[in-house]
């Protein structure tokens, strides 16, 4: 199943370092850049393949979204109405051709089709405002509930967490719960702001199960929370039972069995440690995967390819990719080219 595969990779330039969009077919070691049709100076965000054409894939970037479909040999900038940075890129799952697109500043947009046209939806635009931070705030990443498809989630960097269930017409604040969890000292994180609830406004991602419709897994700065009522309330995971890492920066569901789960954890979002993280009972325990992986630096995210179980890749903030295509037993690292930091998106197809 390797064969044909491919693995990108996104990263920002920060720093006078590298950034844009790579890529790496499965089985070599070289790492391509892909430049053709992007700015000269890109920074890449977020990643999705299209779940029935991996030639169609899409980009976040800080220019907007572009789309290529042959695999990134070019790409086109998608007619966005508005300047935007976009941090996350959704396409439904029963119906690919409906989009959402998550910006910063705070901004939800969709397109019916395909990505061609796109229109803001103004309710997402203006969420509350827990945190005041040096930064503006972003959509992280969005996700459509498998038993509600109208019911869209998403996690915001650092603003907490929001609702549809209208397709994204309406939205509502779901943070209070992870406010009066904030209310305890453990979860309790301060950095730029004035409140110490923002450890626990600092979304960076999200997932649904099929296994457990309506329940929602999140990860934040201070670990792995779930809803079990599409986001009324929330519950602390308590990863740090089984792992000695615990900010939260990716969360995936296994696309070959909804009840595993992958989590990217780490010391905090500049650290020089991470590692990666498996549960086969939706949470219930936790295991390390990727013992053969020494991240240099905060592991961020993590790709399942969606026909082979046995491929899994995890990417660190230094520029190191680890991957395995059999299922864990044995890692590889794969290192993109010199000055790539600030990795922020990993996508397999």
């Amino acid at each position: 199943m390797a064969n044909g595969s491919h693995v990108y990779i996104g990263a920002a330039r920060l720093s006078g370092k590298v950034g844009g969009i790579f890529r790496r077919a499965v089985g070599t070691e070289r790492w391509e850049q892909l430049t053709k049709g992007l700015p000269e100076k890109t920074n890449v965000h977020a990643i999705t393949v299209h779940p029935t054409n991996p030639d169609v894939v899409f980009i976040g970037t800080h220019e907007g979204p572009y789309r290529t479909t042959d695999r990134g040999e070019k790409w086109e900038k998608l007619a966005f109405p508005d300047k935007a940075e976009v941090w996350s890129i959704l396409l439904h799952p029963s119906n690919p051709r409906t989009m959402y697109a998550g910006t910063s500043p705070v901004g939800v947009y969709r397109s019916d089709d395909g990505g061609d046209s796109w229109r803001k939806l103004p309710k997402a635009a203006q969420p509350v405002e827990h945190v005041k931070m040096a930064f503006a705030s972003r959509v992280m990443r969005l996700a459509v509930d498998p038993g509600a498809p109208n019911t869209i989630y998403a996690t915001l960097e650092v603003a907490g967490v929001m609702r549809s269930v209208d397709g994204g017409e309406n939205w509502e604040d779901c943070s209070g719960g992870l406010l009066k969890l904030a209310e305890l000292p453990h979860l309790k994180s301060k950095i730029q702001s004035d409140t110490e609830a923002e450890g626990m406004m600092d979304g960076h991602a999200l997932a649904v199960s099929a296994a457990t419709p309506g329940t929602v897994y999140l990860a934040v700065r201070m670990g792995l929370f779930r809803s079990s009522d599409r986001m009324s309330t929330w519950e602390d995971m308590k990863v740090g039972r089984f792992s000695p890492l615990t900010y939260a920066r990716d969360v995936r569901v296994a696309p070959s069995d909804p009840r595993t789960l992958y989590a990217c954890l780490s010391p905090a979002a500049r650290s020089e440690d991470g590692s990666l993280w498996k549960t086969e009972n939706l949470g219930e325990s936790w295991t390390r995967v990727d013992r053969e992986v020494k991240a240099e630096k905060t592991m961020m995210c993590v790709a399942l390819h969606p026909r082979d179980p046995n491929q899994i890749y995890c990417a660190s903030r230094a520029g190191q990719v680890f991957g395995t295509e059999d299922g864990g037993r044995s890692w590889r690292e794969s290192r993109l080219p010199d000055g790539v930091e600030d990795v922020y998106a990993i996508a397999t197809a």
